[in-house]
């Protein structure tokens, strides 16, 4: 796990010299915790993608508890602010049952199917028994990158041809994990927003499928979004929200941004948790989310 940690400093890096790196400047400059203060840190937040909803009940924490506690030094404002942090992350996430679904959704680009090989490599080293479903038929070369990831896990992939029913694609995939005893099916499914009607109609028809045919296993959907998309990135989160019931976040590309305050964004936004970030490219960097790490490795 310390391997971990120092590979989430390296990749929050960009975000520490953009966003905490000028809290630093800040509060070091600061002779008095006021109202210029409070301005200045609020577009600090704003500037590395916190998001509007966040700023602001992050600002409103930060006022209150600085004068329930009388502070007066800025540095100590910090460490209240870190804290502040660290209790907007960490919302319970639903325990992990078996046999589950993972469902996995989000647009084209956001690192989904090799997401999907990350996962079930984690979970298979776990000693857990994964199945994949290559339910993205419409994007070519979908099954083929998750064929790949299949072999590099050592799980079997359920597809079927180019254009293929997505629905069929995962009832074939729920009756072989039936017959299997498998702990966890995960599903990649397509990334297309632009016709949203269509997205739903697929999504729900996935969802009946995964319902009738298998209702005792545990259902978990989670959204895949790219950090260094930022407020796009939430907007797409907004959109998929409306379509279907999400569970859960994995935030790719962390490495990738100044500005990883998106997570933060993200998570009051929806009031979902963070599950999983990623902060490279190796298979294993890929790992839970930790609220307490997270700023740690922020500050």
């Amino acid at each position: 796990m310390a391997g971990f940690f120092a590979r989430l400093k390296a990749g929050l890096s960009k975000t520490r010299g953009n966003m905490t790196g000028k809290i630093d400047d800040l509060t070091r400059s600061t002779q008095q915790i006021d109202d210029d203060f409070y301005e200045e840190l609020t577009d600090i937040l704003l500037l590395g993608d916190v998001g509007v909803a966040a700023t602001e009940h992050i600002i409103q924490s930060l006022r209150q508890q600085v004068k329930t506690q009388r502070v007066k030094d800025a540095e100590e404002a910090k460490g209240l602010l870190k804290n502040i942090i660290i209790e907007e992350m960490n919302i319970p996430r639903p325990p992990l049952a078996w046999p589950m679904v993972m469902l996995v959704v989000g647009v084209n680009g956001v690192g989904k199917t090799t997401t999907v090989g990350k996962l079930a490599l984690r979970f298979k080293e776990v000693g857990r028994s994964v199945m994949l479903a290559a339910a993205d038929t419409f994007r070519a070369a979908a099954d083929d990158q998750l064929q790949v990831w299949s072999e590099r896990a050592g799980v079997p992939l359920i597809k079927q041809q180019m254009g293929a029913d997505p629905a069929a694609v995962v009832f074939d995939a729920v009756q072989s994990a039936k017959s299997k005893g498998t702990d966890l099916l995960i599903v990649d499914t397509a990334g297309r927003l632009h016709n949203k009607k269509n997205l739903m109609e697929e999504l729900g028809k996935i969802r009946r499928v995964i319902d009738r045919e298998f209702p005792e296993a545990a259902m978990r959907c989670m959204l895949i979004l790219d950090a260094t998309t930022g407020q796009n990135g939430l907007i797409q989160a907004k959109l998929f929200k409306e379509v279907v019931d999400i569970d859960g976040i994995i935030v790719t590309k962390l490495d990738g941004t100044a500005k990883g305050g998106i997570a933060i964004a993200i998570r009051r936004e929806l009031n979902v948790p963070v599950w999983y970030i990623g902060v490279g490219e190796g298979i294993d960097d890929l790992q839970p989310f930790d609220p307490k790490e997270f700023a740690d490795a922020l500050f």
